[in-house]
């Protein structure tokens, strides 16, 4: 069995092209890379005092739940690009790549062009991380927590569309209880993994009826630009309490969830 996957270089993102190489016989990884000290080093997110002090707690929560970057199994064929050029490949560079039995997209850029039309396709898969259609767009886990919805944290296995995170949803991953609010986040992470690979495996994955989003239920949609000094700091200074989180769990309702998994 050969998967490909559309991700990008985190140690959670690794993990999963690990995990991914234990169940195929080879995974051809595209890794759309950026920094891994995020905060610290100007990238996606800017170099600012408040950056690094948030995502120091996040790359704490993901060493924790994830390890360390590190060299990738022996039947990977990785490509590594930079962050927002997989749009400007061609087919034919990516060709030894489009020949696999699954396809997942996860962490990856917006998807265009004839890529997206092939992948679509081949049925391929998204992971989401956030609970859709409930919180869609970008940091949706971050919003749900700055919320204080810690029952919306989690992902969304979906099939690829055309749209941003509008394709027809598998399942929800949920993680199990953790008093951190990044490490539920990164639980989360590892729940939309785990349960993903283990639906692979067992076939179950094709069992599943395939559910239309409910743009009705949608209670946040977000951007990147939204996220800044200002909404971290803020968040930074107000961190729940495993109180309140244990409290906001205890609302969870499997029913507003698409075949619940929890991990």
């Amino acid at each position: 069995m050969n998967i490909t996957v559309f991700t990008s270089n985190q140690p959670r993102h690794l993990s999963l092209i690990q995990d991914l190489a234990k169940i195929a016989d080879n995974v051809y990884a595209i890794l759309e890379v950026n920094t891994v000290f995020p905060g610290q080093t100007e990238d996606f997110y800017k170099k600012t005092e408040v950056m690094k002090n948030y995502f120091s707690r996040v790359i704490e929560s993901e060493r924790k739940i994830f390890g360390n970057i590190d060299f990738l199994p022996s039947n990977v064929r990785p490509l590594a690009i930079k962050l927002s050029d997989l749009n400007k490949l061609s087919m034919e560079v990516l060709k030894p790549a489009l020949n696999s039995d699954y396809y997942i997209v996860f962490g990856a850029s917006y998807i265009k062009g004839d890529l997206i039309d092939f992948l679509v396709s081949k049925n391929a898969y998204n992971i989401h991380m956030g609970v859709s259609p409930y919180y869609r767009g970008n940091s949706c886990n971050f919003w749900a927590s700055y919320d204080k919805n810690f029952q919306y944290v989690g992902a969304t296995i979906h099939m690829l569309s055309k749209g941003l995170d509008s394709g027809n949803i598998l399942f929800h991953a949920l993680p199990s209880f953790e008093a951190n609010p990044f490490d539920l986040g990164m639980k989360a992470v590892r729940s939309a993994h785990k349960n993903l690979i283990e639906n692979i495996k067992t076939g179950k994955i094709h069992q599943f009826k395939k559910v239309k989003q409910n743009r009705d239920q949608e209670l946040k949609y977000t951007k990147n630009i939204q996220f800044n000094d200002e909404i971290a700091l803020e968040y930074l200074n107000s961190l729940p309490n495993e109180s309140e989180i244990r409290i906001s769990l205890e609302q969870l309702n499997l029913d507003e969830f698409i075949n619940p998994q929890i991990f």
